[in-house]
């Protein structure tokens, strides 16, 4: 059998390369394809590194392949009469049907072959990823399979190829058709269309291509090719079948029926099984992470996710609706019955409308469709409900769905991050229903608070606030089932433990002074110890219990990773500025919502007061954006924080973006009383100086251009050397931070240099480092002159080298006030006497402080981000992922930044010029070209150099010579 497959096939394949036709349909897919990945869909302009527009239209072009490879398998078997000799062979119809198609996929696979050259081209440009790229190809040979088999079916059922050609086009079309969204809308929605979907040859494809190998898109493939090739197997045999054989040939429509019938049951069978699936991609985009299951782990409640998505709506949105369901089906099982997770449509039930709508504020959007005939508006639902306890979050359809402009001017949608918003989410109402008894109770050993005062020195207005702080932290620690301890220790008592001298070795700990002079101080601090780490504890004058048991339980959930850390954000105020020199009006135009949206997926964020000289007690990390005209008490707020251990990141340059209204350009504004001095003391030089980089991206730029003796404006991207386009080659190895990102773009960012004398000791790390075609400058003018430079719109440097952007340094730090003068000694009375408690200043930190660095504010501001947007499509995004990245490192939280990491991170190419571009896409052709070339001379020497089948001696013939 195998061997007279195999000699089908042979014949076939000689019948191909005997003429040029195998070339010419080879030479015309591969024209096509190029054509559509480098000019339809715009490969260069896109900017990412992936080879979606090569799949995207595949399903189509193989529809026409498969046609046209097909349509003379039978037909031109039937019209030369050869079909009725190949029937009188010793061969089944079956093992003459298997020869054939054989021959098709070896042709179409081949094809396929010479495609790779993309996928290589796009690996040598960026980091692209292969799982997808295999996947794709899979799915490719299996729709051409199945695309083939039907191919085979048509011809042999007619002997005129032209007829076998359109009627496999239009047979193919519809399979493919089906299931598209114009289909699956047209008929409303619900069960039916999930229907269409699943039997539409391309939304299966889609599934695979994305590097998704689910065992449901495999069968449905190897089902639909075995129901034809058993159909045309039938066709074939039909032929020679006569009225003596009534028998035979009801035994074989027996047989043919039965294996239709069993390849239809077994897809029926396995449609509701939905964790049969291998994820290929390098990153298990489409499996859920370790960190999501150990959060189910944790659940001592029932956990509820309900989706509300209407059936009718948008054709847009239809697709997301299964992988909504299997993703919330997949929760489920992993849970092991922790979670239950159902999908409702409220439109359909009036109870569960009512209470989505009242209960939770739960809305429909307004979405236009467009039918054939008219526009029309429908309200559709498609939100999230996580509820756990009395803790609830939405996730609406902003939060789940993107939407991305293709080259053609559609729009297509997907989801964004679907684990991620689901896990962040979960996370959420998990760690907000906790209470502090929960807390103690998960801690693996018991935490204990002592309170160290002076009772000599202690001054009359602190006496309420010991009595107070005692109080509330014996009632903390009588529920607490002995994980929490509280001890007073007097240090002037000569039987204390611990002596002043301890303190301030220990903790940097200085006492508070009485009074100015300093004649008398006292200490009034907390510590509270858990294992080897301490937190520092400041009360304060006129504190109510409930002060102190906020200040107390938020150091106690820093203890545990139970609850959400709080992230303190100061931004400076967005105030009209003008130009000291010209008395211009400066409008700045920093804001800062985009990263206050994105941090809060994660972490409660709070705008902070630094003005008091403290920050809020309850903040885990200190977020600094754009410091200018800071005040010593901001500073010290700042130095203090770090010192007790807290963990505190900037984001600042020496210049500050701002649009001068009169002259009506961008332009930088020197920052005045910023962190400077602080962050050098520290051991990191932030100098005034811009960086600027060949290697970098695009600035809009408007154009005048002449249409028929008219002059238009039009925008166009250009070159802009202060939007440093950081790639991976200048990341560090192996950092969380960004182990994970394709790029980030730096814009006006300073150069961050590290003082590695003052750094002895630390732990440091240079993030981010712009290419070696880079150079700095001091002056304020951002505006590109593109006439006079037309390359980059400035003057290249001469002197050019790799600028660190962004670094971080963890360990112990020295207080900046430690020989300064205290700024709150402006606070103190001509008399003498402190108006309020005087603040003490601790000497040094811990060596779990933490300070992370970035030489630019403007690369994470609204206006920056939406320009990016705008010209770049979703490579924005890195940058958000970078910001709350580092906010994860300096919380020490790291735990949903791997899946953030796997669907947010776009992958990108490397910047190339347009001469460059043009070399890679002529190469691709011309690669392309020489293998057919190969191709075609490979054949005909194998053919010249074939033996003709000797012919047997004539006396073995029985005849004479």
């Amino acid at each position: 059998m195998k061997r007279q497959v195999l000699a089908i096939t042979r014949k076939e394949l000689n019948s191909y390369f005997g003429s040029p036709l195998a070339i010419i349909f080879l030479g015309t897919f591969l024209a096509a394809v190029l054509f559509i990945f480098f000019t339809v869909e715009t490969f260069f302009a896109r900017g990412v590194a992936d080879i979606r527009p090569l799949f995207r239209w595949m399903p189509i072009l193989l529809i026409f392949l498969l046609a046209a490879l097909t349509m003379r398998q039978w037909s031109e078997e039937q019209r030369s009469g050869t079909q009725e000799l190949l029937l009188t062979l010793p061969v089944s119809p079956l093992n003459l049907v298997l020869g054939k198609f054989l021959a098709v996929m070896g042709l179409i696979s081949l094809a396929l072959a010479l495609t790779l050259p993309l996928p290589i081209t796009v690996g040598l440009l960026g980091n692209l990823d292969w799982g997808p790229v295999l996947g794709g190809y899979l799915a490719a040979l299996l729709m051409a399979a199945a695309y083939a088999a039907i191919g085979l079916f048509v011809s042999s059922r007619t002997d005129n190829q032209i007829v076998a050609l359109i009627a496999t086009v239009l047979l193919g079309g519809l399979f493919y058709v089906v299931g598209t969204s114009s289909v699956t809308d047209f008929v409303g929605g619900g069960t039916l269309s999930e229907l269409l979907w699943s039997l539409g040859t391309g939304s299966r494809f889609e599934s695979i291509q994305r590097g998704v190998i689910d065992l449901r898109d495999l069968v449905y493939y190897l089902s639909l090719t075995g129901v034809f090739l058993a159909l045309n197997t039938v066709s074939l045999d039909s032929v020679r079948w006569s009225r003596k054989q009534e028998q035979y040939r009801r035994r074989v429509l027996l047989t043919t029926g039965l294996v239709v019938i069993n390849l239809l049951l077994l897809n029926v069978w396995l449609y509701p099984l939905h964790g049969l699936r291998l994820d290929l991609t390098a990153q298990k985009e489409y499996s859920l992470s370790q960190t999501t299951k150990d959060l189910f782990a944790n659940l001592q409640e029932p956990l509820l996710i309900r989706a509300y998505i209407s059936e009718k709506t948008h054709p847009l949105i239809a697709p997301l609706i299964p992988q909504v369901r299997d993703m919330l089906r997949e929760y489920e099982i992993a849970s092991n019955g922790r979670i239950t997770a159902e999908v409702v449509d409220p439109i359909s039930d009036p109870e569960i409308e009512v209470e989505a709508n009242q209960n939770y504020g739960i809305q429909p959007m307004a979405l236009q469709t467009s039918g054939r005939y008219e526009a029309s508006v429908i309200n559709a639902y498609f939100d999230i409900l996580i509820r756990y306890g009395d803790q609830t979050v939405i996730l609406n359809f902003q939060d789940l769905a993107q939407f991305d402009l293709l080259p053609d001017g559609s729009t297509e949608v997907t989801l964004k991050n679907l684990e991620y918003d689901l896990t962040s989410g979960i996370k959420k109402v998990v760690y907000g229903f906790q209470s502090i008894d929960s807390v103690l109770a998960a801690l693996p050993e018991p935490v204990q608070l002592t309170f160290f005062v002076t009772q000599n020195t202690l001054p009359d207005w602190m006496l309420a606030t010991e009595t107070t702080i005692e109080t509330v932290a014996n009632d903390i620690a009588a529920s607490s089932g002995g994980k929490f301890t509280f001890q007073l220790i007097d240090l002037d008592d000569p039987n204390s433990p611990v002596t002043r001298e301890t303190l301030q070795e220990t903790y940097g700990l200085q006492p508070f002074p009485v009074d100015l002079f300093g004649t008398s101080t006292y200490y009034a601090h907390m510590i509270l110890q858990s294992g080897d780490s301490g937190q520092v504890l400041y009360p304060s004058a006129e504190q109510t219990e409930a002060d102190v048991r906020t200040t107390i339980e938020s150091a106690l959930k820093r203890t545990s990773s139970g609850f959400l850390k709080v992230v303190g954000l100061w931004a400076p105020p967005t105030d009209v500025l003008s130009d000291p020199m010209l008395g211009d009006v400066l409008q700045p135009l920093a804001s800062y919502e985009s990263i206050v949206a994105q941090l809060q997926q994660e972490y409660t964020v709070r705008s902070v007061d630094l003005s008091t000289g403290q920050a809020p007690t309850d903040v885990d990390v200190l977020v600094v954006v754009e410091p200018v005209s800071m005040t010593e008490k901001e500073l010290f707020a700042i130095d203090q924080f770090l010192m007790r251990g807290g963990s505190v990141m900037v984001a600042a340059s020496n210049y500050r973006l701002v649009y001068d209204q009169y002259q009506g350009i961008l332009t930088m504004l020197p920052i005045t009383d910023g962190l400077g001095d602080l962050l050098a003391h520290y051991g990191i030089n932030v100098p005034a100086e811009l960086v600027m980089d060949e290697q970098n991206s695009v600035f809009p730029v408007a154009v005048m251009r002449n249409v028929g003796g008219y002059q238009v404006q039009e925008i166009q991207a250009a070159n802009y050397p202060f939007f440093v386009d950081v790639r991976t080659d200048g990341m560090m190895e192996d950092s969380p931070v960004v182990s994970n990102l394709p790029a980030v773009t730096i814009s006006y960012a300073s150069p961050v240099y590290l003082d590695e004398e003052a750094n002895a000791g630390r732990e440091t790390a240079v993030l981010l480092r712009s290419s070696s075609n880079s150079w700095t400058t001091t002056g304020e003018n951002v505006q590109p002159d593109y006439e006079r430079y037309p390359d980059m719109g400035f003057v290249a440097g001469t002197e050019k080298q790799s600028y660190p952007l962004a670094v971080t340094v963890q360990g112990s730090f020295t207080s900046y006030f430690k020989d300064r003068t205290n700024p709150f000694l402006t606070d103190i009375s001509a008399d003498g006497s402190a108006v309020t408690q005087l603040p003490s200043v601790i000497d040094f930190s811990p060596e779990s402080a933490r300070l992370i660095v970035i030489g630019s504010s403007s690369f994470a501001d609204d206006f920056t981000l939406n320009l990016s947007a705008r010209l770049s499509g979703d490579m924005y995004l890195n940058n958000l992922q970078f910001f709350q990245n580092s906010v994860d490192w300096a919380s020490e939280d790291l735990d949903l930044l791997a899946i953030r990491a796997r669907g947010s991170a776009t992958h990108v190419l490397q910047p190339l010029e347009e001469q460059q571009q043009s070399f890679w896409e002529i190469a691709n052709y011309v690669v392309a070209l020489v293998a057919l070339i190969a191709i075609y001379f490979a054949w005909r020497t194998r053919s010249r150099s074939e033996q003709p089948m000797a012919l047997l001696p004539m006396e073995e013939l029985g005849g004479e010579r």
